[in-house]
C-alpha cells in the first residue's frame, strides 16, 4: 500500500505529539510541586484591584539582593521586569525607560522645546536595595524559571510594584532547589521584625494600615504577703525525776507493794514472809518489814 507525503506528514505530527504528552504532563507536575512549595514558604498578599492598597496581608519579604527597580502601583506604565543571574540582579529595557521617563518628567518643563513633556505624567520608579521589605503578591512557576510579583507599602504616599524573574538551568530543578534558589533573593522576615518597607510602616492584616499599638500589660500583682510563721512552741521542761522508792524496815506489806507493785513471788514459814522483786528481797516478821536485801 502506497502513503502520500501528506498522509505521512499528519502520522508523523500525531506520534510526536503522543511522545510528547508524557513529557508535558510530567513538566506540568513539577511545576504544580514548585509553585506548592514555594507557596508553602512565601503566604500571598492580596491587594486591591486599583493596586492603591492591602486587603490580606501576606508574608513580610527581605530583599537580599540590590537594584530591585519597581514602578509606582498605581501608574499605567508596565511593572520592571527583573531578572536574577549569576547572583546579580539584572533589569529589562523597559525599567531603563521608565527611568529615562521619571528623569524627563521631572526636569522636562525647565528645557526649552520640551515643557509638553514636562506636564506629562512621569513614570515613577524606584531601586531597591538589600534589607528593605515588601510583599510577594503571586507566585508563577513556568517551564524556564519562577516569576514573582512584588507590592510595597506605601513610601512617601506611592506604593511600588515590581516583576523579578529567576530562570531554570538545562533541567528543571526540584522543589527543594527551586525554593533555596529564591531564598537567595527574599526570604520571610522574622516575626518580630516584619515591617513594610521604605518608611517601615508595620505591616497591616487588613487594607495596609497601621496596627494600634497594643496595650501596654498590667503589672503582675504582687503576691500577698506572706503570713508570719507563728513561733515554734515552747518545749514542756523534763518532769523531775522521780524520788527513789524506799522501802523501810517497819513498813506492812501493804506499804511495800503501794511502793514496790506485786511481788513476783512470795515465800512463806511459820515465822516470815519473802516478798521477790527483780532486785530486791524484802522479808516480813510478824506483818513488819524487818529486812530489805
Amino acid at each position: 500500500m502506497r502513503v502520500s507525503a501528506t498522509s505521512a506528514t499528519f502520522f508523523g505530527a500525531v506520534i510526536v505529539a503522543l511522545l510528547t504528552i508524557p513529557g508535558t504532563a510530567n513538566a506540568q507536575d513539577q511545576t504544580a510541586a514548585i509553585r506548592k512549595k514555594l507557596e508553602a514558604e512565601y503566604q500571598l498578599t492580596k491587594i486591591t484591584d486599583d493596586k492603591s492598597d492591602i486587603v490580606t496581608a501576606g508574608s513580610v519579604l527581605v530583599l537580599h539582593k540590590d537594584k530591585v527597580t519597581m514602578v509606582a502601583a498605581t501608574s499605567a506604565t508596565n511593572p520592571c521586569m527583573n531578572t536574577y543571574k549569576d547572583g546579580k540582579i539584572v533589569h529589562s529595557k523597559t525599567c531603563g525607560a521608565n527611568e529615562t521617563a521619571k528623569k524627563v518628567g521631572r526636569w522636562g518643563s525647565m528645557v526649552p522645546g520640551l515643557s509638553s513633556l514636562g506636564s506629562a505624567p512621569s513614570a515613577t520608579s524606584r531601586n531597591f536595595v538589600s534589607g528593605e521589605k515588601f510583599w510577594l503578591t503571586k507566585i508563577d512557576v513556568r517551564g524556564d524559571g519562577v516569576v514573582l510579583s512584588f507590592f510595597t507599602d506605601a513610601i512617601n504616599d506611592v506604593r511600588y510594584i515590581g516583576v523579578l524573574t529567576i530562570p531554570f538551568g538545562a533541567v528543571m530543578p526540584s522543589p527543594e532547589e527551586a525554593l533555596k534558589a529564591v531564598s537567595e533573593v527574599i526570604t520571610v522576615a522574622p516575626a518580630e521584625d516584619a515591617k513594610g518597607s521604605g518608611d517601615n510602616q508595620q505591616a497591616a492584616p487588613q487594607g495596609g494600615q497601621q496596627q494600634a499599638p497594643a496595650a501596654p500589660a498590667q503589672p503582675a500583682a504582687a503576691p500577698p504577703a506572706a503570713a508570719e510563721a507563728p513561733p515554734p512552741p515552747l518545749e514542756a521542761p523534763p518532769p523531775p525525776p522521780a524520788e527513789p522508792v524506799e522501802v523501810k524496815v517497819g513498813q506492812t506489806p501493804e506499804q511495800v507493794v503501794a511502793a514496790l507493785g506485786q511481788p513476783l513471788k512470795k515465800a512463806k514459814t511459820p515465822t516470815k514472809e519473802i516478798y521477790f522483786y527483780k532486785d530486791l528481797k524484802v522479808t516480813f516478821v510478824d506483818g513488819k518489814v524487818k529486812d530489805v536485801e
